[in-house]
């Protein structure tokens, strides 16, 4: 198993993001699909859905990181990190995010960080720049998301 810190490339805060329990992947970017993609059976008519940057917005005007303020809907959430590890390990929302009407599949990463779809339920979420969203953890630790 490699160490928690050769797993990730693009670290924003290797003290804040890596802990025990895995690491802290951060936003990056998130889209609204605009215009469908397609899937097939055999391959040749797949193609990719049109993603539209959401927009971001200052709280105050002297502040470094702007803000999503996303609405109740579906979204496409794109990492600062890149994964490259060896061995697989498993994505999973921050309790942070699920506390507050947002979530996203979890699921088993192989060789990369895909984008991943995020939900967002009742009055919505406001969301900053370079937030930790999401925790990629050893698929053999077995302790639930901080």
């Amino acid at each position: 198993m490699q160490e928690l810190t050769d797993v990730v490339d693009g670290l924003l805060h290797p003290e804040t993001q890596v802990h025990d329990r895995g690491v802290d992947l951060t936003v990056a970017g998130i889209h609204e699909v605009a215009a469908p993609g397609r899937i097939d059976f055999g391959g040749d008519e797949v193609a990719e859905a049109d993603l539209e940057p959401c927009d971001v917005t200052r709280r105050n005007p002297d502040d470094e990181y702007q803000w999503w303020h996303l609405e109740a809907g579906q979204y496409v959430v794109q990492y600062n990190e890149f994964f490259v590890g060896d061995d697989p390990m498993h994505l999973q929302a921050r309790n942070k995010v699920l506390a507050r009407g947002a979530s996203h599949p979890s699921l088993r990463v192989d060789d990369h960080l895909p984008l991943v779809p995020l939900s967002v339920g009742g009055a919505g979420i406001r969301i900053k720049e370079n937030a930790r969203i999401s925790t990629l953890r050893p698929l053999s630790n077995e302790s639930g998301p901080e």
